[in-house]
């Protein structure tokens, strides 16, 4: 019977054992801080489990080869930072439009530009909805800790093949450079990927969910185009054509949406009687929870809804939390980007944004003061 591992390891760490385990087969990337450790992992381990690493020049040719490679039957894999990332936005629209199963991890960092090179952020969030050009919906998950950047990123292989679609692992400079016990167990559910049948095969032939089954991959005996124009089931060009473009586009975004129920992961702690809640994702989390700790000592009835899956966003299930509350605090890394989101769902509650730039984490006792202010201003 085999047991669990466990090692103590930073979050980077983490993502790249997460990738190895859930099956990739090849990463392609440029160093560029705070995420270079995972391209180090896998530079390492990676040749020696049978798989490629390669690195690119920069990363426009990272998220190319990732596209190329998918399509030639590796579960692929990259890791960058703000820059790169942006740098990655093209590539990232091209994998949407050709659904083309990917994991891209980021490890956010101040910005713009250059900005804070070895110093946390949330700052990306909206660029990894948003990032890349037309109407797409992608997957982004958020861990908080080191086990997370590990469970998360085995998650994200499972959902990119799934639902046929980038699926982005925010991390951060705190949650990448910290080190944590991981537990890797031999439950761990690894993704698979699943060829479909070749008779009568039509690469963008979607059953009624808007899902595509299965990877077709090159030189397997499919007959298939991969073109960046939007196309018909055969994978031909449609872009002149108004009726195959718009379904394509709707399905493109609902194979997403409509399944947020299946993609959602929340943390909820407290929300029994919860008048104040926490809404928040990532390193901002770890504070969240001890002053929630600290806040329900002194009376206060406080809970925290935690984001592990930041897009799709769940916003159903907040509105339900939100009805028995009075007051939403909303702590993040940034200026307040996932604000709109929460503001959307919170129905007559009370909606208070708790930003923090320059490079640091709120401090439990930051939060613990805003959760006391609202629960006071409630009484009055």
């Amino acid at each position: 019977m085999t047991t669990a591992v466990i090692k103590i390891m930073q979050g980077n760490e983490a993502c790249a054992e997460g990738a190895l385990v859930a099956g990739c087969g090849f990463f392609a990337g440029y160093p560029i801080t705070p995420a270079s450790e995972i391209a180090e992992v896998m530079a390492r381990e990676l040749p020696r489990r049978g798989g490629v690493f390669m690195q690119m020049e920069d990363e426009l040719a990272s998220i190319s080869a990732v596209i190329g490679a998918c399509w030639g039957g590796a579960m692929v894999c990259t890791a960058s930072s703000g820059p790169g990332m942006s740098l990655m936005q093209e590539g990232i629209g091209f994998a949407a439009v050709t659904e083309t199963p990917c994991v891209i991890i980021n490890v956010m960092r101040g910005g713009p530009a250059t900005g804070q090179p070895t110093l946390p952020s949330q700052s990306d969030v909206m660029q990894a909805r948003f990032g890349s050009h037309g109407d797409y919906e992608i997957i982004a998950l958020v861990p908080a800790n080191a086990q997370e950047a590990f469970d998360l990123t085995v998650r994200a292989f499972t959902l990119a093949e799934t639902y046929r679609v980038p699926v982005i692992v925010l991390s951060d400079e705190i949650v990448g450079h910290t080190r944590e016990k991981v537990r890797m167990g031999p439950e761990i559910a690894t993704a698979t990927r699943i060829e479909p049948p070749r008779e009568g095969y039509q690469p963008y032939m979607a059953g009624a969910d808007g899902l595509l089954r299965g990877m077709p991959s090159f030189n397997r005996g499919y007959r298939l185009l991969v073109d960046g124009q939007l196309h018909d089931e055969t994978g031909n060009r449609a872009g002149h054509d108004a009726d195959v473009s718009a379904d394509l586009v709707w399905r493109l975004n609902r194979k997403i949406t409509d399944h947020v129920d299946d993609i959602a992961d929340v943390q909820e702690m407290c929300l029994e009687d919860a008048q104040v809640v926490v809404v928040c994702y990532g390193t901002p989390s770890r504070s969240a929870r001890e002053a929630v700790d600290l806040a329900r000592r002194r009376g206060v009835k406080a809970g925290i809804f935690r984001l592990r899956t930041l897009f799709p966003f769940p916003t159903q299930r907040l509105q339900e939390v939100a009805r028995g509350s009075h007051t939403l605090i909303v702590p993040e890394m940034n200026v307040g980007k996932v604000l709109m989101y929460v503001q959307g769902a919170a129905g007559g509650a009370k909606v208070i944004s708790l930003p923090k730039l320059g490079g640091l984490m709120h401090t439990p006792e930051e939060i613990l003061a805003a959760i006391i202010t609202a629960d006071e201003g409630d009484e009055r």
